[in-house]
Order: structure tokens, then sequence, then C-alpha cells
């Protein structure tokens, strides 16, 4: 007999499955399939909001989910709601330096960009002006990059861990990249850690 806990828990499992599937994503397509786990996609343009925080890597998630989640749940002019999207991306802002003083750790600023993808249908020009004036919107343009898809957990060993597998791969085959690697994550936090859906991305040169 199945009892009852384990059949609930199956039951989650399963409606769990089909609404992952149908939450939007950015539009690509896949150019070349490197080994079981690495894509190379060519994006088209999407708009996001976005916002920078002077946060560890490990706590910028959190900080910044409640201001992004507002401005898509109603907290713009016009009250706009809006569809939630995946992935939300987090990536290192790279430190500027000020020009015009001397290169010490006191004149560089940096932080992490976490982004919200807006709807397909959501352009600069029709997407609801943000209320708090940390949210930003801005358009990623159309672009190649590498991606590698894990499941597991968000800590930093196993994002570590592919991101080296994701390098090797992409070296081993000749693929140059630029730019700070991308954490796409495609699942809330009550999703079970086997059932996530995570990625890095790198754009190639």
């Amino acid at each position: 007999m199945i009892k009852p806990a384990v059949l609930t828990s199956a039951l989650l499992l399963a409606a769990l499955v089909p609404v992952a599937e149908a939450i939007e994503e950015p539009s690509y397509e896949v150019v070349r399939q490197i080994d079981d786990r690495v894509e190379v996609r060519r994006y088209a343009p999407f708009v996001v909001a976005e916002v920078v925080l002077d946060a560890r890597a490990a706590d910028a998630g959190n900080q910044a989910f409640p201001i992004l989640a507002g401005y898509i749940f109603g907290r713009n002019k016009g009250e706009r709601k809006m569809q939630m999207t995946a992935p939300v991306t987090q990536s290192a802002e790279p430190m500027k330096m000020a020009m015009t003083a001397p290169v010490t750790q006191s004149a560089a600023t940096g932080g992490m960009r976490v982004q919200f993808v807006l709807p397909r249908e959501v352009t600069l020009a029709t997407a609801p002006e943000p209320l708090d004036p940390r949210v930003q919107l801005r358009e990623e343009p159309a672009v190649v990059r590498a991606a590698i898809r894990y499941s597991g957990t968000w800590s930093q060993a196993n994002y570590d861990e592919h991101l080296a597998k994701l390098r090797a791969t992409l070296a081993a085959a000749g693929v140059a990249t630029e730019g700070e690697p991308v954490l796409a994550r495609y699942n809330g936090p009550m999703t079970p850690w086997f059932m996530r859906r995570n990625e890095i991305w790198l754009t190639l040169r």
C-alpha cells in the first residue's frame, strides 16, 4: 500500500513538471551541440528588468527577488502585472575604476546583477516604468552563448564544478568566450533540488 505522504509527494512532483515546462523563456536556436550538456545558442533580443546590488553571490538572489517581483506584479506606473518568466539570471558586475582617482580598493565599484526576463511581447517602449529606482529596464541584444545545463542545489561548489566543465569543453572545442559567466535559474526554491534546471551561460567572442 502506498502511504499518503508518499502519494502526496508523487502528485506534487508530477504537478510541478508541466508548470515548469509552460513558463515562457527567451527565444533561441541551438546552432551547435558540443557534447551531451553543452549547447551553443543564438538568442534573439529580449527585455529584462534588473537590479545591481552590493551583495555576495550567495545573497544576491534573495535580496533582488522581492525588488524585481514587486515590479512585475504591479509596483510600476499603471500598476500593470506581467507573467513570471524564466530564467532569473545572475552575474558579477565588472569592477569600474574611477579614472580621476588613484586605483585603490575604495575607488572600485561592482556588485551582482540580477535580472528577470520580461514576457516576449514586452518591449522597452511598452514596458511600464518602475516605481523603485533600483529597477532598471534594458534590452539584451541578439547574442550567441554557450550554455551548460545541470540540476542540483544552487551551491557555490555546484556552480564552480559546472563552470569549470563548460570552460574545459569550450577550450577543447576551440571556442573563445568573453565577459562574465551568467547563472540562469529556471525554478523556484520550493522545487526539489533534483528537479531543478540550472544553467551557466558564456558569451562567445
